[in-house]
């Protein structure tokens, strides 16, 4: 085995074993779903029989078509809000020549390493003041302050990759700045947009702990919050209905990113390589 062949093979070797743990737990959790109900198998246990009732059990007892909604609801507005505020602000932080930026830049980026749970507390009471608990404007509007800094700081990178020989030369021809950004950036920026849309999609839809402390009426969780209750409840306790019902709460995660792989690997790696 020469060298180039030597090489190829391990690193074949290692794309295969890191496969197998990502999808293990997948695949395990598949299995169970589809096992008999009642009873316990572990590890990578392949199902004695196909039993697709456990997801109907689990979609009626769960009341997963309202979780499902309102997590919809919820990641809708906070991932459009936030794509639409970030570019802004990171087209001025990048392309316009503002006093003060750098500092407010800096500023902002505080927003990366300040802990939520150190504030959610106090974000309760100022929601409950303004009567705003039990409402989707209480997941909606924290998760939005959160997704802010990193979408700015993500998306001026990726203002800052595209060479200013372009707005320069839109410039020289009339163009006004709403043209160069929709018109000539912002085309050049679809793989950084959609892999931003791909990571906040995922991040406020696994959301938790706001939720948890947020909402109280049954009719107003999300799908974890849901699933929460429902893996808790004595009466839903078999695992393989548990299981089922922890698939319908992934499945849009999943599904969107296989619609958009192929876009949030090249704004990934083209990321990585601008950087």
């Amino acid at each position: 085995m020469n060298y180039k062949n030597k090489e190829k093979f391990i690193a074949h070797a290692i794309f295969l074993t890191g496969t197998i743990f990502v999808l293990y737990p997948f695949f395990s959790i598949l299995f169970l779903a589809l096992s008999e109900p009642g009873k316990r198998i572990s590890g990578f246990t392949l199902p004695s029989g196909i039993y697709f009732d456990n997801f109907i059990k689990a979609w009626t007892g769960g009341s997963f078509n309202t979780g499902l909604l309102n997590s919809f609801i919820v990641v809708v507005f906070v991932v459009l809000i936030t794509l639409i505020c970030a570019t802004l602000a990171a087209y001025a932080f990048e392309k316009l020549n503002i006093f003060g930026i750098t500092p407010l830049f800096a500023l902002l980026l505080i927003g990366l390493v300040l802990p939520y749970e150190s504030i959610v507390i106090s974000y309760y009471y100022s929601m409950r003041s303004l009567g705003l608990v039990n409402t989707h404007l209480s997941l909606i509007l924290p998760q939005i302050g959160l997704s802010i800094p990193f979408s700015i700081f993500w998306l001026r990178a990726s203002f800052k990759s595209i060479p200013k020989s372009l707005s320069e030369a839109a410039m020289i021809e009339g163009a006004g700045r709403w043209v160069i950004l929709i018109k000539i950036l912002l085309p050049q920026m679809i793989p950084a947009l959609l892999t931003l849309t791909v990571l906040l999609f995922m991040w406020t839809w696994n959301e938790f702990l706001l939720a948890l402390i947020m909402i109280q009426d049954e009719g107003m969780r999300t799908a974890p919050l849901a699933l929460s209750y429902f893996a808790g409840n004595k009466r839903y306790g078999d695992p393989a209905i548990t299981a089922a019902a922890a698939i319908w709460v992934a499945l849009p995660v999943l599904i969107v990113y296989i619609f958009l792989q192929r876009r949030f690997i090249s704004g990934m790696v083209t990321g990585a390589i601008k950087e």
